[in-house]
């Protein structure tokens, strides 16, 4: 069997021009890198055409490490709607070079449901990433140039500053460090870290953001520390914004790619769904939406983190409404809920299934609870049985669900027509009708104990005393009026990643809070989560190469 990277190289593509067609762009307003790839100009979102758009969001259950192929059913439901005639752009987030080389992979999708060309893709692509990374760090040069200046010094107290540096990549040995070692001339002493450019809060501004002057606005409100007589300070103050809006002037423009089987697919953007919003741009989505009748999008990780975040973030700043949502389901992650351990994940359990069915069952009743009845994708794998596939679909009928067998993986549109069938019916019977879980004035506390309580399950949530602290900081900047962006733990409905399957009787913890104010929301850090990852013991970049003709292998 073809790996997915073997399948990626053996596909003739199509020039970019000739996709943008389908989409009824004209190849002057491509900004072309090279043959198959380009950047689409904001003019084309068109306001009124989006209205009459449907957007399909797909998510998850709680995935295992390797993930449960949300991308990949993304990818084929796209195929399956074009091949039942609905003219479909499937919209992406772009890969991060930390899962890529280490533990998760890319972000193309896989088997035959792939995005191409796949190894440009899941490496520098268009150089968004290098964009947000560069006016990321812009700012943080800008404010430890401000501290060594004594002429025009804004009076910061550098113990107060929470802004980072990032780089795209899992080093955890930079978490926390100590700059401006050395003698007078190298800076100020101070303590600092990195973030993983995907955690960044300039990804986020530019997902949120619609436009280059919301861009700069959002800029300038990045929340950097106080000064020493407990003013806050802002980007605006060191006048930040214009020059990090440069560094972005391409990067906010939605990339076209295709399919493996030649449709339309733009890929933006790629904040994490465990420690940022998970989800690509704002006009990425709205420019598939203008150019195309269904689009078809994709949230990070589980429902709980990903889709929460799509509809109570990114719907309620862009006025987006999700007409279906798709829960992506695993026979394989199943048996991982249901108990059992990673050797066992590939044989056949059905006792582990329905124990793991717990896990589906709760996901399906919290996407109910934003006003919409899912369709249920089973992600066909080798090794899955009949028993299984059953009891799954046993469990779907019990809430009123479909649950459809999806083979995008070795078919392509082939094997999703009646997943793309469902979803169609399920548009069309006009009976979803999307809501937030909760109203952004809510008080903080109670915003984030509506999502831990409805969303996760928990009984109940506990602040430390830096979190309290963390509160009086978010009121006394004016903020309580954000939404709520939780850094959690993917691997498990609770803060704790070893409790599987459907948690009970369990509290959640605020260990701290990050204030994004330029992205606008605010992020209650919960448990041990980290912004910054590891690399697993062996990461995934041990088995890459490249050979003499530039053709790579190892990459997935």
């Amino acid at each position: 069997m073809k790996s997915d990277i073997e399948i990626a190289q053996a596909a003739t593509l199509k020039p970019i021009r000739v996709i943008a067609a389908k989409l009824g762009i004209k190849e002057d307003d491509l900004e072309l890198y090279g043959k198959y790839k380009a950047k689409i100009p904001l003019n084309l979102i068109d306001e009124n055409k989006i209205k009459n758009s449907k957007l399909i969001l797909v998510t998850a259950m709680t995935p295992t490490p390797a993930g449960e192929g949300k991308t990949t059913v993304s990818i084929g439901l796209t195929e399956g709607l074009n091949k039942i005639g609905k003219k479909t752009t499937v919209v992406l987030r772009e890969p991060s070079l930390g899962p890529v080389f280490g533990i998760k992979g890319g972000a193309a999708g896989g088997g035959n449901s792939q995005v191409v060309p796949m190894e440009d893709i899941n490496l520098h692509f268009t150089g968004d990433f290098s964009a947000v990374e560069k006016a990321n760090n812009l700012l943080s040069a800008l404010i430890d140039n401000n501290i060594q200046n004594k002429e025009h010094s804004l009076n910061i107290d550098p113990r107060t500053i929470m802004w980072k540096r990032v780089m795209d990549l899992n080093d955890r040995s930079l978490r926390k460090i100590v700059i401006g070692l050395g003698g007078t001339g190298d800076g100020v002493p101070r303590e600092t870290g990195f973030n993983i450019t995907a955690a960044s809060e300039i990804m986020a501004i530019l997902c949120m953001s619609n436009n280059i002057k919301e861009l700069k606005e959002r800029l300038g409100n990045i929340f950097v520390g106080f000064t020493y007589d407990k003013k806050p300070i802002f980007a605006h103050h060191f006048k930040a914004q214009g020059a990090m809006a440069i560094l972005l002037k391409d990067a906010i423009k939605p990339n076209l790619v295709q399919t493996l089987e030649g449709n339309p697919a733009i890929i933006h953007a790629g904040p994490f769904a465990n420690i940022a919003q998970g989800t690509n741009t704002i006009v990425g989505t709205k420019m598939g939406l203008s150019l195309s009748d269904y689009v078809v999008t994709e949230a990070g990780f589980g429902a709980d983190l990903g889709a929460e975040k799509f509809i109570d973030i990114k719907c309620g700043y862009s006025g987006l409404n999700v007409s279906a949502v798709v829960l992506v389901v695993t026979i394989r992650a199943l048996r991982y809920h249901g108990g059992s351990k990673t050797e066992d994940f590939n044989k056949p359990n059905l006792e582990r299934v329905i124990k793991g069915l717990e896990n589906v069952e709760k996901h399906i009743e919290n996407i109910k609870k934003f006003g919409i009845t899912p369709v249920l994708a089973i992600n066909m794998r080798t090794g899955d049985s009949a028993e299984e596939i059953k009891a799954v679909k046993e469990l779907s009928a019990k809430y009123n669900v479909k649950a459809i067998e999806s083979n995008g993986w070795t078919l392509g549109g082939d094997g999703t027509k009646d997943l793309a069938l469902a979803v169609v019916e399920s548009i069309e019977l006009n009976q979803n009708k999307m809501k937030p879980l909760y109203d952004w004035n809510l008080p903080v506390k109670t915003k984030i104990e509506t999502i831990a309580k409805e969303i996760y399950g928990a009984d109940s949530v506990e602040y430390s005393i830096k979190a309290e602290s963390d509160l009086k900081l978010i009121q006394k900047l004016g903020l309580e009026h954000l939404p709520i962006c939780m850094a959690k733990t993917q691997k498990s409905l609770s803060d704790n990643e070893k409790l599987i399957g459907r948690p009970k009787n369990f509290i959640v913890s605020i260990r701290e809070f990050e204030i994004a104010a330029g992205a606008g929301f605010i992020i209650p850090i919960l448990g041990a989560m980290m912004r910054m990852p590891g690399l697993p013991s062996i990461p995934a970049s041990e088995g890459m190469d490249i050979d003499d003709n530039g053709v790579i292998c190892g990459l997935s």
